[in-house]
């Protein structure tokens, strides 16, 4: 066994998760995904394909209709991009992984920017690496990127740069400028960034029904070193199906193929029907889905700004709210307390990077807001008991 390997650390949200996982009266909000069933029409296009017998293999890079579906929603939301930047990927995880795969060789440095979903900086590991993290700074409960500390770690010696913007798990998102700089300083530098975007849509500035964070798309050139990742999962609602998608320089996209077929071959065919149906019905899908998740966390982060001891700021993006708990420096052992002792269940900071280790993660996409008010009611209670004994 490669000793990279070994030196992984396992996920401390399942960590967590274990220990309450198949307990009637926990409240869970460890994981990063809503409990609402994926849409019935995108449901019935997999059934649909299914009962016509494609079962088979697909193309490495996936289903022409996909691809091009993946083009026209992109295409509408940034500038043009075409079928032959495109890649289907089996999941979010997997396009990162593949990407990393493609541009990481072992010594490579790479820069992440934390604290980040910890599979982004496990990846490079994976590969033998050399990982330099740039944490974001907590001010007054928000976290935000130091852009000059950032600039600086990022030399010709660095192979790539990971951003992922909205963030998970602390919701903080890029602005047009920062990107710009960062990815003019890229440009000097020769390093390739690999941005994360899977939660593009879940942003709650603006209009709710058009919602879009900024992306590196809108500024980079189709040749730029620049990949990026996009997942079916939190728009659309369909964590469970494994699907997503790369976006990079025409290229590379032969090449990320042959990974694409020592890794998985293809995504499947029935998936990747579902998921077409899911882009060109994305209006019946996605800004409800935003709708929802804003209503949840305008429950939410007020009723966690109430609690005593608790420092949290409402997140511009994403799923999360990332809170501050007085007291319990040790978030993963405040965790596990808080399934055994409260029936709460909740992501704990250092999972993510060990400058969050005082920090807890709630993941606020309920299909019941009534679960976050009771989640609360729980955690008041909790504190209240610490602090009576």
């Amino acid at each position: 066994m490669r000793q990279a390997i070994l030196d992984l650390e396992e996920s401390r949200i399942r960590e967590v998760a274990n220990a309450g996982i198949g307990r009637d009266d926990v409240l869970a909000f460890w994981f990063g995904e809503s409990d609402e069933v994926t849409p019935e029409f995108i449901r019935a296009a997999a059934v649909e394909s299914m009962l016509r017998g494609e079962t088979f293999y697909s193309h490495n890079l996936g289903l022409p209709q996909l691809r091009q579906a993946v083009a026209d929603y992109t295409s509408a939301r940034h500038p043009p991009v075409g079928t032959d930047r495109i890649a289907i990927t089996s999941g979010g995880v997997n396009a990162l992984m593949i990407a990393v795969q493609a541009l990481v060789d072992p010594g490579d440095e790479v820069v992440a920017v934390t604290p980040v979903w910890p599979n982004l900086t496990a990846q490079p590991l994976i590969m033998s690496a050399r990982l330099r993290c740039v944490s974001l700074k907590p001010m007054d409960g928000e976290w935000k990127l130091d852009l000059p500390a950032l600039l600086a770690a990022v030399t010709p010696a660095t192979r790539l740069l990971i951003v992922n913007s909205p963030n998970n798990p602390t919701g903080w998102t890029l602005t047009r400028g920062e990107q710009q700089a960062i990815l003019d300083h890229c440009r000097q530098t020769g390093t390739w960034i690999l941005a994360d975007e899977v939660y593009e849509r879940l942003y709650y500035a603006g209009d709710t029904h058009n919602a879009c964070a900024s992306s590196f798309l809108d500024l980079a050139a189709p040749d730029d070193r620049l990949v990026v990742v996009h997942s079916f999962s939190k728009s659309f609602l369909m964590t469970g199906w494994r699907l997503g998608w790369l976006v990079m320089p025409a290229a590379m996209t032969q090449q990320v193929g042959k990974l694409i077929e020592f890794n998985t071959s293809c995504a499947s065919v029935f998936t990747q029907r579902a998921g077409t149906v899911a882009l060109e019905r994305t209006d019946e899908v996605t800004p409800r889905v935003v709708a929802h998740l804003r209503a949840c966390r305008d429950t939410l982060i007020p009723l966690l700004q109430a609690v005593p001891g608790v420092q949290v700021r409402s997140p511009s993006g994403g799923m999360y709210a990332f809170f501050r708990l007085e007291g319990h420096s040790d978030s993963l052992a405040t965790a596990k307390r808080l399934v055994l002792e409260a029936g709460l269940g909740l992501a704990p900071g250092d999972a993510f990077a060990p400058e969050a280790r005082g920090w807890l993660r709630w993941c606020f996409a309920s299909n019941d807001p009534q679960r976050l008010v009771q989640g609360v009611q729980r955690l008041r209670q909790w504190l209240a008991a610490q602090a009576g004994g």
